[in-house]
């Protein structure tokens, strides 16, 4: 039987958000986000202890984050292999606005016009298109579908990412892993805050 899919968007970062800054300096704050491992004294909801605590697979991004999140689950999940923090589960491309330098704002509306910008095309050179993104998370759902075969998988990530996994997966549809009608969320946590989770199971087509 197919094991289930979770992904987690990782705990609350180090990094306060309380700054007002340029839009070149938001691109400044988010690599030092990226550096940022997780606020001391955090736990796992209860509800997500209790997944990990069965889970067969765990896996992270490489950011300090992440890794750490993954960590934390690690110790609920006694049985469960965690692997090496892959590249390939990091977030999606945020770009610095090309916003003058006077006008100053919070990381949190920076990263929403960031993130609208890079969903309209907007690609300095270097950083990840949307269509590449794309390609990438079809790897990553390849991934999750191949340790899913040995059981329940976990995803540490983060939170667009996470979001572009959950659409693409439930549009695989019918495939090898899931001959039924295809893969969907079945119970999630959070919202959109630290530490939200969304799962998904193979609905397999009932027994004649």
């Amino acid at each position: 039987m197919t094991g289930r899919i979770i992904t987690v968007r990782h705990g609350r970062p180090a990094l306060s958000r309380a700054v007002l800054i340029s839009g070149r300096e938001y691109g400044e704050w988010w690599a030092q986000y990226d550096k940022s491992g997780l606020y001391p004294g955090q736990t796992p909801p209860e509800s997500l202890r209790e997944i990990a605590s069965h889970s067969t697979t765990i896996l992270s991004s490489t950011m300090p984050r992440a890794i750490e999140t993954a960590q934390l689950l690690a110790r609920e999940g006694g049985q469960s292999d965690q692997y090496p923090p892959n590249e390939l589960f990091i977030e999606a491309a945020l770009p610095a606005p090309p916003w003058p330098a006077w006008f100053k704002l919070s990381p949190k509306y920076w990263g929403a016009i960031s993130r609208f910008l890079w969903l309209r095309g907007y690609t300095p050179e270097g950083m990840e298109t949307r269509q590449e993104t794309h390609k990438r998370v079809d790897k990553i759902i390849d991934q999750l579908l191949h340790y899913a075969e040995k059981g329940d998988v976990i995803l540490c990530a983060h939170g667009y990412i996470n979001w572009m996994i959950g659409q693409r997966l439930r549009k695989r549809g019918k495939d090898a892993t899931c001959s039924g009608f295809g893969w969907k969320c079945t119970d999630r946590y959070g919202g959109h805050r630290y530490w939200n989770w969304r799962l998904y199971e193979c609905k397999a087509a009932p027994s004649s």
